[in-house]
């Protein structure tokens, strides 16, 4: 009932008879975008393509958000124009991509992407044997661009100059009704690119729509063609996803259709463990808050924080075979690291980071002595302590150490003196070394030995996420 007034209000046809060459054309009371949320350099691009004799166009997810009330982060030009005349018009344009050629044009800091239109007449670009489409350069009209990308609500072009809509595959309608559809025949264009089923995940996690049925159908069966595409793309949608500002929702939305193995495969294991869906659940929901609030958030931090409890398993299981603390520590991180970047190719800086936040972690159990200043001083401290607290709210380890940190942090130098000497008097039934990090021990132990200093691999420090509620910490 709702779908036919729509259709009678703005006149559109029913999927089954539009015809998808001729878009619906909305005007500035149809769609009631709000120009102030449009990019100045995004107009400015248009502008600049329109006066040279060239079509263009806000396209894709920017036009999709619009039409939902929301500032786009990202803006993206569709033009008529080729790649070389788009760069001839910009002093600052780089032509990049191999699977399809693309222009970003820059102003100081602010990157806009600009794309030709995109033809449909790939049946001779180059596949692999799954049917992955490698390499298409081939251009087209504006309709045979809708026609090529991936769902209906990404489909719109809007041009600022006129404040027009146009809609060639009743994205509109789609946007209204909370639906996500994809354009064609699902299972070809999962054939074509498998990233398009988790994009399929994200977009329906983070907009709160619902999957239309023949959209989300094929997924389940067509999963494993995710292994077919290269670890760089895989770690980059998982990337976007997990900062989407919904990723809690991304992920259950993965596991929900299927897609989670061969990508995250131990979160199965560790969200059916009490500990582990709470220490996930806090890492992400803090995640989420930061970006919705517009702070930063640090890759390797999340990573560490998804892939810990894996680590934390293998980590025991060599303490309990004879390996000293430390060096359990770091052949743990070898084989969970070694594992991922070959299924998600996690950056190298990531992983570095990752390591460091791991190895402070029995450091802070050392309480006692130069110790914890010297570990106050580590470049990548802050991440490490925010970790140190998740791992005190979910219950991992007791909140006391997480306290005494909380303290010594903040804490002037008397403080700090007088928290370092109670740190070094047994407490009341305890003995054993300090520096056993995971066993979470209550009160503060002597350390014994020589000191074992973590290896000290330091990022360039660029902040952190700030899982736990004790602190709103982080460089931003």
């Amino acid at each position: 009932m709702i779908k036919k007034l729509i259709r009678k209000i703005l006149g559109t046809k029913s999927k089954a008879a539009r015809d998808t060459n001729t878009p619906v054309v909305l005007g500035p009371d149809a769609h009631g975008i709000d120009p102030r949320l449009l990019s100045n350099n995004a107009v400015r691009v248009t502008s600049t393509l329109q006066e040279a004799g060239y079509e263009a166009f806000v396209v894709g997810g920017a036009v999709r958000d619009l039409l939902l009330g929301v500032k786009p982060k990202d803006f993206d030009i569709a033009t008529n124009a080729t790649p070389e005349q788009v760069k001839r018009l910009f002093r600052r344009a780089f032509i990049i991509g191999k699977r399809f050629q693309i222009v970003h044009v820059m102003f100081g800091q602010d990157l806009l992407e600009v794309t030709t239109f995109r033809g449909t007449t790939s049946a001779n670009a180059p596949k692999d044997e799954h049917g992955r489409v490698l390499r298409d350069n081939t251009f087209g009209s504006q309709a045979e661009d809708a026609e090529r990308r991936d769902f209906t609500i990404n489909a719109m072009y809007y041009n600022p100059a006129n404040q027009q809509v146009l809609d060639y595959h009743g994205g509109i309608e789609d946007i209204r009704a909370k639906t996500l559809r994809i354009i064609g025949v699902p299972e070809a264009r999962y054939r074509e690119d498998p990233v398009r089923m988790l994009r399929v995940v994200r977009f329906a996690a983070k907009l709160k729509f619902s999957i239309e049925p023949e959209t989300g159908a094929p997924i389940k069966v067509m999963a494993p063609l995710i292994n077919n595409v290269p670890a760089a793309r895989v770690f980059d949608e998982m990337l976007k996803l997990l900062m989407s500002g919904h990723a809690l929702a991304c992920l259950q939305q993965l596991r929900k259709e299927g897609l989670h193995h061969g990508l995250l495969p131990l979160l199965d294991v560790v969200l059916e463990q009490p500990l582990g869906v709470k220490f996930v659940t806090l890492a992400l929901d803090s995640t989420d808050a930061r970006i919705h609030a517009g702070k930063t958030v640090s890759p390797g931090f999340l990573f560490a924080s998804l892939l810990w409890h894996q680590v934390l398993e293998k980590w025991t299981a060599y303490r309990a075979s004879g390996e000293q603390t430390i060096p359990a520590l770091h052949l743990a991180a070898d084989d969970v690291l070694d594992s991922q970047t070959e299924k998600l190719a996690l950056q190298r800086k990531i992983g570095t980071d990752m390591r460091d936040i791991w190895s402070m972690q029995p450091r802070f159990e050392r309480r006692t002595g130069k110790a914890p200043h010297k570990l106050l001083e580590h470049l990548r401290f802050r991440a490490g302590y925010d970790f140190l607290l998740l791992r005190c709210a979910s219950g991992e380890i007791d909140a006391e150490i997480g306290d005494w940190w909380t303290a010594f942090y903040e804490g002037d130098e008397i403080t700090r003196e007088e928290l370092i000497a109670s740190a070094g008097r047994p407490a009341g039934g305890g003995g054993g070394n300090s520096g056993e990090g995971g066993s979470g021990t209550g009160g503060a132990k002597r350390k014994r030995g020589p000191r074992r200093g973590g290896r000290n691999r330091s990022g360039r420090g660029e902040g952190a996420d700030s899982p736990a509620p004790a602190h709103d910490g982080g460089a931003d």
